[in-house]
């Protein structure tokens, strides 16, 4: 079995007086898209931070690369690990293309420049971002959806092994959603690389992710395949209101139907 990229190892984490995760095992792979679904407050972008060594958990171990990654420098964490935030804003003036390009520089030296290969990736990725034509416009007149596809762009230059993305299709109408998990999947799937996305989407994950994380609160979590985890009762209890399965032979999603009758 191919080693994994991202390992927790009985990892507890907690934010204020809620416990996100008890003693969470967790091993992502090459080739996983993984999806971390959860209710507001269970602490989704907590775990997320935690798992890039941002915020200090309790318990237990991180290994990125098979070494622990307090261990690491922030420099070789980024070589191998990206993170989207949860909302995008950009404090000082720059193009696109040159905003897109700051996701290179954790593989330049201390006093390299972008090379012309550099530059090549970052109006690939703007391109497959939707953004090609908004190279040379400033970062600071973008639109929310705009912005949110230029964060995408980043990260995609960075070109990390994982990538932790924090509900990456914020401000993004349906057809923009597709496309950035589109680009999202490929870079998986082709390039071997590997991604933990924290959505609300439901329905989303079980179009493009191989493997869920549920965190139930308090602690509880479930993580596996998709398709053995993602059922009606597991949402149920994981939104704490009914979800019914609505499958017309052609799709599978799921739907809120009332209140759960277990509260």
């Amino acid at each position: 079995m191919t080693r994994p990229i991202l390992q927790a190892d009985k990892l507890g984490v907690t934010i204020g007086q809620v416990r996100v995760v008890d003693q969470l095992d967790l091993a992502i792979r090459p080739g996983e898209f993984w999806g971390l679904l959860g209710r507001n407050g269970v602490g989704k972008t907590t775990l997320l931070a935690s798992l890039a060594g941002v915020h200090p958990a309790e318990s237990g171990r991180l290994l990125l690369d098979n070494q622990p990654i307090q261990q690491l420098r922030r420099r070789a964490i980024a070589r191998q690990l990206g993170m989207l935030i949860q909302h995008t804003r950009y404090a000082f003036e720059a193009s696109c293309e040159e905003t897109a390009l700051v996701g290179r520089h954790p593989h330049l030296s201390a006093w390299g420049r972008e090379t012309r290969a550099d530059r090549a990736l970052a109006r690939q990725a703007l391109d497959d971002v939707g953004l090609a034509d908004l190279a040379e416009r400033s970062c600071m007149d973008l639109s929310g959806g705009e912005s949110r596809r230029l964060a995408l762009a980043t990260l995609l230059v960075q070109n990390p092994a994982i990538m932790l993305l924090d509900e990456p299709t914020n401000h993004l109408d349906p057809a923009n959603q597709v496309t950035i998990l589109n680009v999202i999947g490929q870079k998986v799937r082709s390039d071997r690389r590997a991604a933990i996305m924290a959505l609300h989407e439901v329905n989303l994950a079980t179009c493009y992710c191989s493997h869920i994380l549920l965190l139930y609160g308090d602690g509880q979590w479930q993580a596996g395949p998709t398709e053995e985890l993602l059922n009606a009762d597991n949402l149920s209890r994981l939104y704490q209101c009914r979800v019914r399965l609505v499958d017309d032979g052609q799709q599978r999603v799921f739907a809120v139907a009332g209140a759960s009758e277990t509260g």
